[in-house]
């Protein structure tokens, strides 16, 4: 079976058949994707790091939480609710880098198809031009 992947419209593409130029540019794409996806991961996990040491701050006796609503005003919470919304933060960003991970698996897959499909067609390309260099196969 030959290596496909998926286009925008969901249509599969046999891999095999696209010219170097375009598996090249497919293999940017990836890479570029890919790098994206991972600092994405980083902020993420940088933010749930942040929102644990704020529920670590809570348990170590800070008396009221303040937090930052999205209208740049700051709402006080007793430690307990203060400790729920950070959490619940905490909880969510954690689902989110579960999602985000099976994302950067699935883009890191399919650039290691298309790069052993990029890496078999220069392959086959440079045994096919140096045996065409030697004269291939004429009467002489």
């Amino acid at each position: 079976m030959a290596p496909t992947e998926t286009q925008s419209q969901g249509q599969p593409v046999n891999l095999s058949s696209l010219p170097i130029p375009q598996l090249t540019s497919i293999k940017n794409q990836l890479t570029q994707e890919l790098q994206h996806l991972t600092n994405s991961f980083t902020q993420l996990r940088a933010a749930q790091t942040k929102f644990r040491d704020c529920i670590t701050s809570i348990r170590n006796g800070v008396e009221k939480g303040e937090k930052r609503e999205g209208t740049g005003f700051y709402v006080e919470k007793t430690p307990p609710a203060a400790q729920l919304f950070y959490t619940s933060k905490v909880d969510e960003l954690g689902k989110n880098l579960k999602d985000l991970e099976k994302i950067v698996h699935g883009k890191q897959g399919s650039l290691n198809v298309v790069e052993d499909v990029l890496r078999q067609k220069m392959i086959n390309e440079s045994t096919t031009s140096s045996h065409d260099a030697k004269g291939g196969g004429g009467n002489g």
